[in-house]
């Protein structure tokens, strides 16, 4: 049974895998704070539709509750624990099944494992306050073994961590001018994909929502990183192949372990 991929924009993906819907980092926004989407066209109402849903962090952009609201009752819900305690909107989504985790934990989901993994960002909702969580990766395991980074930079022990993948979902952008620490740049993710050797790639994460006010600084930081990590994967890891989504569009896969 092949495996299917869609990039709605920033960090959300549907992966279908083993008959179950997975959604990663749910954001349905045309603006959030200081930022609007200024590419791709909102996703259909049919994108909120998930068995499960994948919370990396509590950043706005990664864990917004509007956004959550949308998916239907009973819907799972995995985010990283403590979240509930730093975001107090996620209380109030009682249709929800929320589930708090960990890196090591282990859920299954219908024929579906979803394994949780670590990963290298600031896990806090704002720059200070006494609340912090944990970031997170997410390794789906069914037909496939499909690795979502969430937001993440290099760290050592990588791939152990993660473990073998088959296809890799990295982030490779920002929604601003400059990232910071604990993000992927489109080099550090040809290296990281160089280091976790996953047969397929697909690079999230750029190129959808952009500062107001802020169209003459450093567009390319916007426009460019997707075909930027093509081009150093190709040289980097030569062996996986990367697939450029447009905002909507579907990539089918087919793996064996």
């Amino acid at each position: 049974m092949p495996v299917e991929i869609t990039w709605w924009g920033h960090a959300t993906c549907t992966v279908e895998d083993s008959n179950v819907r997975v959604l990663t980092d749910p954001l349905f926004a045309r603006r959030l704070a200081h930022l609007r989407r200024r590419r791709g066209a909102m996703p259909p109402p049919g994108a909120w539709r998930a068995d499960v849903a994948l919370v990396s962090h509590l950043h706005a952009d990664h864990l917004h509750v509007p956004s959550l609201a949308r998916l239907a009752p009973g819907t799972r819900l995995l985010v990283p624990r403590g979240a509930p305690r730093a975001v107090p909107g996620l209380r109030r989504l009682s249709h929800l099944r929320v589930s708090e985790v960990a890196p090591g934990d282990v859920v299954p989901v219908g024929d579906l494992r979803i394994r949780v993994v670590p990963a290298r960002h600031d896990g806090r909702r704002l720059p200070v306050g006494p609340h912090h969580s944990p970031a997170l990766g997410y390794v789906v395991e069914g037909e496939a073994r499909t690795y979502f980074a969430g937001d993440t930079g290099l760290f050592e022990g990588m791939a152990e961590e993660v473990g073998p993948v088959d296809v890799a979902l990295l982030p490779v952008g920002g929604w601003g001018p400059y990232l910071g620490e604990g993000h992927l740049d489109a080099g550090r993710a040809a290296q990281a994909l160089a280091e976790l050797a996953p047969g397929s790639a697909v690079p999230v994460h750029y190129g959808t929502y952009w500062p107001i006010g802020m169209d003459a600084v450093r567009p390319h930081e916007f426009h460019a990183p997707g075909a930027e990590f093509v081009r150093l994967a190709a040289q980097r890891a030569p062996g996986v192949t990367v697939h450029r989504l447009d905002h909507g569009q579907s990539v089918r896969l087919e793996v064996a372990w």
